[in-house]
């Protein structure tokens, strides 16, 4: 079972064996960038959903605090998203990037994001201490061709998803909200015309509030050709 270990602004820690990961798709509050991811996606083949939001199970091992994610071939990317983290010690939010198979992704989004992890930041915010304010914390994605994300592809601000609420009550409804239940919020539109297929990834939030931020970065590895 995979432990994830998270540093809050105390300074305390806080560690969860994930039990149960859940990736949230299509979630956007504004039906107009629900639309223009679903338009992203099409442009790469991927059919859209017969409901919106979607949420679909993934394998708890893949939720990952990782510098290094390993693929089978280039067409493969990141997204910059939110996770709850639910512990013993009450809700946690950090930031998230779901690294997704897009050629398999054409076959289907459930197979698709069981091909890679969930990249999970090490520091977390505790989900009260942010509640009353969440719609200001901005959520940001970078790509890089080299070992550096420096080219802008994601921004926008928690205001465009569903809230960490909504999806705990839907936890609630399925016997999922528990210690050791971990969910993807879903994510925002890329900016037109970057190259989403890249080799460094870093996504981040940030509080205007405090001016804390939390962020998640990594390089992708492509593997060896198979032998038959």
């Amino acid at each position: 079972m995979t432990t994830l270990s998270f540093e809050l602004p105390d300074g305390s820690t806080r560690t969860v064996q994930v039990k149960h990961l859940l990736n949230a798709g299509y979630a956007g509050r504004e039906q107009e960038e629900v639309q223009a991811h679903i338009a992203e996606l099409a442009e790469l083949g991927v059919p859209g959903p017969a409901t919106t939001p979607a949420l679909y199970p993934v394998s708890p091992y893949l939720a990952q605090q990782v510098s290094e994610v390993r693929v089978q071939h280039a067409r493969t990317s990141g997204e910059a998203e939110w996770a709850l983290v639910i512990t013993d010690d009450g809700v946690l939010l950090t930031v998230a990037c779901d690294h997704t198979d897009r050629e398999l992704e054409v076959h289907g989004v459930a197979w698709s994001k069981n091909a890679s992890p969930d990249v999970l930041g090490r520091k977390a915010w505790r989900l009260d201490d942010v509640r009353d304010h969440l719609d200001q914390i901005t959520l940001k994605g970078w790509v890089g061709q080299g070992d550096t994300a420096d080219t802008l592809i994601q921004d926008s601000s928690l205001e465009a998803l569903l809230t960490p609420d909504y999806w705990l009550e839907v936890l609630t409804e399925r016997g999922l909200n528990e210690p050791g239940t971990v969910l993807i919020s879903g994510t925002v539109a890329m900016t037109s015309g970057v190259n989403q297929f890249a080799r460094s990834w870093k996504v981040e939030m940030t509080d205007p509030v405090t001016g804390s931020t939390v962020d998640a970065r990594y390089v992708v590895e492509q593997m060896a050709e198979p032998i038959g």
